[in-house]
């Protein structure tokens, strides 16, 4: 599942090929996985409607759109395989496209999506979408501590709480526990004032560095123009269970917790 990382270079590159165009038109598959609003509603909503942003808050893409002077926002959460894609109108569409956009500048959004976890919707009138929990990019040090007091639950699980902290998923919690020097079965209410404020610190960098980077391109993940991420190629635990860890050269072991794969490295993480 894409995150955070992948979502955010997905919609930055959204937005610089999209902002100020014009909806013209909306296509969808009408195939009921996929929307949470209907498909009659989405289109309503976007048809002749002026795309202002596009930007990420958690794992869910945001686009806000004007028409009339009414604003609205169109949601786009990837799910396992979405991809979200900018396209000539002579590119072949892909199987499994659910959603077509014809902009005025000539160009195609296309929303495809092979296993149909992801979701598309309109937010309530009137509302603006904050996302489930707080944006680790920008969370202040001492509200960071605060979501991990008294917790019992692993720090690996308790950072994969979207309702703590919206966008961190698998890898990344991985490589950040690893920076950090953290074991990822400690129990996050534990966890010293130092630990998490390292592990903030670690997260940080490693989210902007994946950021740079484009991404991690460990399955269907690529950005609006169809190119892969790098960031895969920095993985120091993700998916490398067996091979020797690059500080210490232990080989990388894998667990699990909380039903998802683990991996860390039993000497550098404490």
């Amino acid at each position: 599942m894409p995150e955070l990382p992948e979502v955010e270079t997905i919609a930055n590159g959204v937005h610089d090929r999209t902002h100020g165009q014009t909806i013209r038109a909306v296509w969808t598959s009408n195939k009921p996985q996929t929307f949470k609003s209907s498909p009659d509603q989405i289109v309503e909503a976007l048809t002749g409607s002026r795309i202002d942003r596009v930007h990420r808050i958690g794992k869910t893409i945001v686009m806000d759109v004007t028409r009339n002077r009414k604003p609205a926002q169109f949601l786009i959460h990837l799910g396992m395989t979405g991809r979200l894609l900018v396209s000539t109108p002579d590119t072949p569409v892909p199987a499994h496209t659910h959603a077509i956009l014809a902009l005025s500048s000539g160009h195609e959004l296309r929303f495809v999506d092979p296993r149909r976890f992801g979701r598309l919707s309109i937010a309530d009138s009137g509302a603006t979408y904050e996302g489930p929990g707080r944006e680790p990019l920008t969370i202040p040090l001492e509200d960071f501590i605060a979501l991990f007091r008294h917790r019992k639950t692993p720090i690996k699980a308790a950072l994969l709480n979207q309702s703590l902290l919206h966008g961190v998923g698998n890898i990344y919690a991985d490589e950040s526990l690893f920076r950090a020097g953290i074991r990822p079965r400690r129990q996050a209410g534990r966890l010293t004032r130092a630990e998490l404020t390292r592990l903030r610190t670690a997260l940080i960098e490693i989210l902007k560095h994946a950021i740079k980077l484009g991404g991690s391109s460990v399955s269907d993940y690529v950005d609006a123009d169809g190119t892969p991420g790098f960031f895969q190629l920095h993985h120091n635990v993700y998916s490398r269970t067996g091979e020797p860890c690059h500080v210490c050269k232990t080989p990388i072991q894998r667990i699990t917790i909380g039903g998802r794969s683990t991996h860390f490295c039993p000497l550098c993480q404490k």
